[in-house]
């Protein structure tokens, strides 16, 4: 059984790239640095929006904090082509949007939102389907912070 489940994740990139940044993040949570290390390229680009004294993750990843000091707690995980969205959030403060892009197996990009909205839209253009011309493709759901002001950025892929 876990055969076929492992053959299914395999085929299927999306399921693959989910299960990798899942595994990041237990490997996080558990300063597990040699898997951290071997999920992640070494020359990763980040970018961060939020406030300075807020590069949480950044700092777990460079080994400058450890994993004690802030905890990410995947709230929902989602897939947008090759990119993988984790939100997550604690209470009325907390609020965090990190997008994974993923290239044959590895971890290439991070983007890191603390305290932002982020819509991901769809910039290619349109094909003229009836009925379809909407193209956001992922927006923050903070629910906890649903009466919160916060900045608003919008990911163009």
């Amino acid at each position: 059984m876990e055969s076929k489940k492992n053959e299914a994740m395999v085929s299927n990139p999306e399921m693959q790239n989910t299960a990798i940044v899942d595994t990041l993040y237990k490997a996080l949570a558990h300063g597990d640095t040699s898997t951290v290390v071997n999920l992640l390229t070494t020359d990763l680009e980040w970018w961060f929006h939020g406030p300075p004294r807020c590069h949480h993750m950044m700092r777990m990843l460079t080994g400058e904090s450890s994993h004690s000091e802030f905890r990410f707690e995947p709230r929902s995980i989602e897939v947008v082509g090759d990119c993988v969205i984790a939100e997550g959030w604690e209470g009325a403060q907390v609020y965090w949007v990190h997008v994974w892009t993923l290239k044959d197996g590895l971890i290439t990009q991070f983007r890191e939102y603390f305290n932002t909205w982020l819509t991901v839209r769809d910039v290619k253009p349109p094909r003229w389907e009836i009925g379809h011309d909407n193209h956001t493709l992922w927006q923050s759901q903070p629910r906890d912070l649903a009466r919160r002001s916060l900045p608003g950025l919008l990911l163009a892929i």
